[in-house]
C-alpha cells in the first residue's frame, strides 16, 4: 500500500493570517476542561499558582484558570525585579481587580542580586533574564507547595518552537494550557476572554531590559514567524514558502532559531546503559507492568 503523505492546507492559504484563526470561545472551553482534567480529575489539585507578569500569555492564563477553578482557587504571584517597568504591575493589577484574584507582591531583586551582585556583578542582561526566571519558578514552586496547588505554565508555542524561554525556568510548569498555540492564536483567545485592551495590544517583552521587546529579540513579528512555523511543520519545504511571499531570509531565520533550540523541547539526555533507560528506550505509557 503506498503511504500518501498528508500537508493539511493548500499553500498559498499558508501565508493568509486567517489561517490560524481559532474558534476562540470553543477554545477557551476546551482549555478550561484541560485544567479541570489534568490538575483536578488527575491529581485531586483545585488550586493554580501562576507568575503574573502583566504580559497576555501569563492575563490569558489567569482568565481560564478563574474558570476552571475558580476565582479565590487562582493564585497569582507579581514577582519584580529592579529593573521591571511599573506598567508590568499596574496590567498585572487590571487582571486581579477585574477577576477578583488572590494576589501577592514578591519583590525578587534581594534573591536575584544576592547571588549576582555578591559574585557575578558583570552578568550580561541574558545571563540575567535566566537568573531571574528561574528564581520565579522556584518561588511559584514554593507557593504551590504552601498553598497546596500547582504552578500553572504560561509558554505559548511560538517560543517553544523558538526557544525563547529559560530552560528549567518559565518552562518548568508541569501543567500548560497554551503550549500548542501560536501567539497569534493566545491574542485571539485573549480578545474572547476579554483581557484588557492594554495588555493586548501592548508589544510583548521580558521586561528585563529598558525598551527590549520579545519581537527585536526574535528579529521577526510574531505574526509572520506563526505562518511560517505552521507551515514548516506541514512538512512545506522552504522553497514553497518563499513562493507564496515570505523572504527567503525570514524563513531562514526561523529554520536556524528551532534548529538551534531543539535540545530545549527535550527531558535531559540520559547515557543508556539498559533497556529501561526513562524517555530513551523505555517509552511505554506506564511505569510497569
Amino acid at each position: 500500500m503506498i503511504k500518501v503523505p498528508v500537508f493539511g492546507p493548500r499553500v498559498d492559504t499558508l501565508a493568509d493570517p486567517d489561517s490560524l484563526k481559532v474558534d476562540a470561545e470553543r477554545l477557551a472551553d476546551w482549555l478550561v476542561w484541560f485544567l479541570q482534567e489534568e490538575c483536578t480529575r488527575q491529581r485531586g489539585i483545585t488550586r493554580a499558582v501562576i507568575g503574573l507578569s502583566g504580559g497576555v500569555d501569563s492575563a490569558v492564563v489567569a482568565y481560564l484558570c478563574a474558570r476552571a477553578f475558580g476565582p479565590d482557587q487562582t493564585h497569582v504571584f507579581m514577582m519584580p525585579y529592579r529593573v521591571s517597568s511599573a506598567d508590568s504591575l499596574s496590567h498585572a493589577q487590571l487582571v486581579v481587580d477585574d477577576l477578583g484574584l488572590p494576589a501577592r507582591t514578591v519583590e525578587m531583586t534581594a534573591m536575584v542580586d544576592g547571588y549576582l551582585g555578591q559574585y557575578e556583578p558583570d552578568a550580561s542582561p541574558h545571563r540575567v533574564g535566566n537568573v531571574c526566571s528561574r528564581c520565579r519558578m522556584t518561588i511559584l514552586f514554593d507557593q504551590s507547595a504552601k498553598l497546596g496547588g500547582l504552578p500553572i505554565g504560561t509558554g505559548n508555542k511560538t517560543e517553544r518552537m523558538f526557544g525563547y524561554y529559560t530552560w528549567h525556568g518559565d518552562d518548568a510548569s508541569p501543567i500548560n494550557p497554551l503550549g500548542d498555540l501560536w501567539k497569534s492564536q493566545v491574542w485571539q483567545l485573549a480578545e474572547a476572554l476579554g483581557v484588557p485592551a492594554s495588555i493586548r495590544t501592548k508589544a510583548p517583552s521580558a521586561d528585563l531590559i529598558p525598551n527590549q521587546t520579545d519581537e527585536g529579540d526574535l528579529g521577526i513579528s510574531y505574526a509572520r514567524a506563526d505562518l511560517i512555523l505552521n507551515a514548516l511543520l506541514r512538512d512545506y519545504p522552504a522553497g514553497r514558502l518563499t513562493e507564496i511571499g515570505f523572504t527567503a531570509d525570514e524563513v531562514a531565520l526561523v529554520q536556524r532559531k528551532v534548529a538551534g533550540t531543539h535540545w530545549k523541547r527535550k527531558l535531559p539526555t540520559v547515557a543508556m546503559i539498559s533497556d529501561s533507560a526513562i524517555n530513551e528506550y523505555y517509552l511505554r505509557p506506564v511505569d510497569y507492568r
